[in-house]
């Protein structure tokens, strides 16, 4: 059984109205501030933050124009952090030149001492794509080039090079480089091309939703994909939890919060490492910022030490 490591998306940063709650419309820097460091403070894996550079109207309702730029938010908290990890969950990198990407990321891992994780994934807002001049019908093809690209701009070489169908660059420096030596790129997504990439070029999946019960024939599909390929490095294996309400809430949390006894709730989400997932996304049902930070406090202290046993 895969020993199990806990993250989290960050709120506020993204206000879809799929997860959402009401308070964090008026909510701002400060509160991030104080999440991410409760975050922190409770042993979190990271802290994680999505990316949008715009929003059309069509789609305005459901997904709100509230989404802070992912490489200028996780740098504002790692200042305010000192040990969780900063995911980008994750970075349509696709809608950027890679030397762009590289600049930005290798910048946030070197100013963070060495916590980026980068998740990469496809997009799918197609005016988004061309309101920047993107490719949005070969999105695809374009992020399996743009990993190897930003493999090769963020690795050792202060001068890069790649030569693809979409993008070239040699005899370009670029410093500071990034503090890790390896950067990690999770892949995320879920769909068929999305898990053939996380299996052939990902250090780690980041599945978008999958229900408990499709999780295991994803996962061994990106093994098998895998070894078929003779990739013979671990690779990461992630999961989107339900929500969470940890203790008796008194509110309607909604039908499908998993709540109650803290040993319970492990007991249930220790069947995501059974099913071979190393790090589960968790997100709390709150009120208020003050709730939320009570709630991760609990995560950590009453849920967390059970989850390995």
């Amino acid at each position: 059984m895969a020993s199990l490591a806990y993250g989290m998306q960050l709120p506020v940063q993204s206000q879809s109205t799929i997860y959402a709650e009401s308070w964090e419309a008026a909510a701002g820097p400060g509160d991030l501030v104080e999440i991410a460091r409760a975050a922190d403070r409770g042993g979190f894996a990271y802290v994680a933050c999505c990316d949008h550079v715009a929003i059309p109207r069509r789609l305005a309702d459901a997904m709100s124009t509230t989404w802070y730029d992912p490489v200028a938010t996780l740098a504002y908290l790692a200042a305010a952090t000192e040990r969780v990890r900063l995911l980008s969950h994750v970075a349509v990198v696709g809608l950027r030149h890679p030397l762009i990407s590289a600049k930005q990321y290798a910048t946030l891992d070197h100013l963070s001492g060495g916590r980026l994780i980068l998740g990469v994934g496809a997009g799918h807002v197609q005016e988004e794509f061309e309101a920047v001049g993107a490719d949005f019908a070969r999105r695809g093809a374009v992020l399996d080039e743009t990993i190897d690209a930003l493999r090769a701009a963020l690795g050792a070489d202060e001068f890069p090079t790649h030569k693809g169908e979409f993008y070239a660059f040699e005899g370009l420096g670029q410093r500071p480089r990034p503090a890790q030596a390896r950067v990690p790129v999770w892949v995320g997504g879920s769909s068929a091309p999305a898990v053939r990439r996380a299996a052939l070029k990902g250090d780690g999946w980041l599945p978008q939703g999958d229900p408990r019960d499709r999780l295991p024939r994803q996962i061994e599909k990106v093994r098998r994909l895998r070894a078929e390929a003779g990739v013979e490095a671990p690779i990461v294996v992630g999961a989107i939890t339900e929500p969470l309400y940890v203790g008796a809430p008194t509110w309607d949390v909604g039908r499908r919060t998993l709540s109650g006894d803290p040993e319970a709730i492990a007991e249930s989400l220790r069947a995501y490492a059974a099913m071979g997932v190393h790090q589960i996304q968790v997100r709390f049902r709150s009120r208020e910022r003050a709730e939320l930070v009570d709630q991760i406090t609990a995560f950590a202290a009453e849920v967390a030490p059970h989850l390995n046993q």
